[in-house]
């Protein structure tokens, strides 16, 4: 027989009706905090039958707790709940040469590789970077974290220090910033600012509020203009750390990780932030930055 969380009555004004959904969670809201997918693609999930709670087939809706067994495609799934899952977010630098994705069937070094392992958890990435852009990537532990700093709704600044072979005149900033007809659709940085060099290779700094695919790339090469070099600076509030070296990761403190969840509207949770070995391993590398690890293609230099 299902549980009264699974099936909760949706009767409002029925007293036991309220008394039942306390210390319960919607299913898609569940498993997109997992990190298993946007409560979107959790619904299309629930709807092709591939969730069960308690052996028996779910259906969108549903309620659980931490009493219910909750299988997806029959694998279980460890579930907490998410004033008692303590929230963790990761500073990544990336190298050139490794993917963004968990595996690759050709066996390229990825993102993941150098991350600490998780029990009964799982480190979701925040946005994208191609194999050749380097920088700052965010992984976190929070899978409606992740959801809402990537949905374009929310408007997330991303900044870039770009290396272009060519000049971007002010006719060509001016183009940028009010927007340019890609293949998917308007794109356009919201600033351009130059960021140094001579000769044929220059330095700009860029922000935009998306994260489409090879968008910074593409959108110089709409004006002729060639990427050498793109490394992610910023994402939100949380800028590429100076300690920070390429290969290597950092985790946030509690208060960086405050500053990211205002950013999308998401209550501050319990526990949250550095403590123990952890705390005082983050204040060893503020004060002595470990040394940059050999990427995927090239080693690169530190910063």
């Amino acid at each position: 027989m299902p549980t009264t969380a699974q099936h909760a009555p949706s009767n409002h004004n029925n007293t036991a009706a309220t008394t039942s959904t306390v210390g319960t969670e919607k299913l898609q809201k569940a498993l997109a905090r997992m990190g298993l997918g946007s409560r979107r693609q959790m619904e299309e999930v629930i709807k092709s039958g591939r969730v069960s709670i308690n052996s028996t087939p779910a259906t969108i809706g549903d309620r659980v707790s931490q009493t219910d067994e909750i299988r997806v495609d029959g694998r279980l799934i460890k579930y907490k709940s998410e004033k008692e899952k303590r929230r963790r977010v990761l500073a990544y630098y990336k190298p050139e040469g490794e993917i963004c994705s968990a595996s690759d069937p050709e066996g390229r070094p990825t993102v993941f590789d150098r991350l600490p392992k998780l029990t009964h958890d799982r480190w979701v990435m925040v946005g994208r970077l191609d194999i050749n852009s380097t920088g700052l990537l965010l992984f976190t532990n929070d899978g409606e974290l992740a959801h809402r700093l990537m949905h374009p709704s929310n408007e997330i600044v991303r900044e870039y220090a770009v290396r272009i072979l060519g000049d971007v005149t002010p006719e060509i900033a001016s183009k940028l910033t009010a927007g340019v007809e890609l293949e998917d659709g308007l794109a356009k940085f919201d600033d351009v600012q130059e960021g140094g060099g001579s000769g044929v290779n220059k330095w700009y700094h860029v922000k935009l509020k998306e994260g489409r695919n090879r968008e910074v790339r593409r959108l110089f090469e709409s004006q002729d203009l060639k990427v050498s070099r793109l490394l992610r600076t910023r994402y939100g509030s949380v800028s590429l750390p100076k300690e920070l070296r390429t290969g290597r990761f950092i985790e946030l403190d509690k208060k960086e990780i405050h500053d990211l969840t205002d950013l999308v509207n998401l209550r501050p949770r319990q526990g949250t932030g550095l403590q123990g070995a952890a705390k005082r391993k983050k204040e060893r590398i503020q004060k002595k930055p470990l040394k940059a690890r050999r990427g995927g293609r090239t080693n690169n230099k530190q910063r």
